[in-house]
């Protein structure tokens, strides 16, 4: 895999941005993953987290302890060396798992949007399914809510605008698209994606050890079910 150049930049001054691009590619979020990943097997002293996301990875610190390492010096001038040095190690393997399948129900009842999608895209409900579930995604951040995962890429063909007046209130479950990203709100929320149907999965639980189904780098295929296979599964 060809390396793009980094840029490092400073968020605040407890943390470090590492940015390769500025779109969505699966090449570069490649290259965020193999950081995000040395930087798990080969820790540094003072980062207390790190956040991936579509193409940069940020590292928060603790000033103090970086300082130290820095004999006194800038913390930030200190790991943007580091992080130019090490961003430019040989990439990690890591091995890849198999998709999580997540059932969807594209019922209109489940689907406030599914309608005006067929008219935009110019797909019948039926073609519209079958190009989201032919698929497989890849998760390639979390954000806006608590495990809310962004995927892509969705078929060109279904790509649809956000709305104009985004929903008050969006239910948990719901699957929406906003341009070539998926997605599932994993909470009630307000949100302003294009719903095209609903999971009966619990995306986000507090009660777990591991509260979000997904974490960044997962891949995630969607398989249709009925209504009646949605009721049921929630009945259980």
């Amino acid at each position: 895999m060809k390396k793009t150049i980094a840029h490092i930049y400073a968020l605040g001054d407890q943390a470090i941005t590492i940015e390769w691009a500025s779109s969505i590619s699966e090449e570069v979020n490649n290259q965020v993953m193999h950081s995000f990943h040395f930087f798990q097997i080969h820790p540094i002293e003072g980062v207390t987290d790190m956040i991936p996301a579509y193409s940069s990875l940020t590292l928060i610190y603790n000033p103090t302890i970086i300082r130290k390492q820095a004999m006194g010096g800038s913390p930030f001038e200190w790991l943007k060396k580091k992080l130019t040095a090490l961003t430019a190690a040989p990439s990690i393997n890591t091995q890849e798992t198999a998709p999580i399948v997540v059932p969807v129900c594209y019922d209109t009842s489940l689907a406030p949007d599914l309608v005006e999608a067929t008219q935009i895209t110019r797909c019948s409900i039926e073609e519209l399914i079958a190009l989201h579930t032919s698929k497989i995604y890849k998760v390639y951040m979390l954000g806006f809510l608590p495990g809310f995962a962004y995927m892509a890429s969705v078929h060109q063909q279904i790509q649809l605008p956000r709305k104009a007046n985004p929903r008050k209130s969006v239910a948990a479950g719901s699957v929406g698209i906003a341009g070539e990203q998926t997605g599932i709100y994993p909470l009630e929320a307000p949100g302003g994606w294009q719903l095209i149907g609903q999971t009966p999965l619990k995306i986000f639980d507090i009660t777990k050890e591991e509260p979000c189904l997904f974490k960044p780098g997962n891949w995630v295929k969607f398989e249709a079910i009925t209504l009646e296979q949605f009721h049921q599964f929630n009945a259980a």
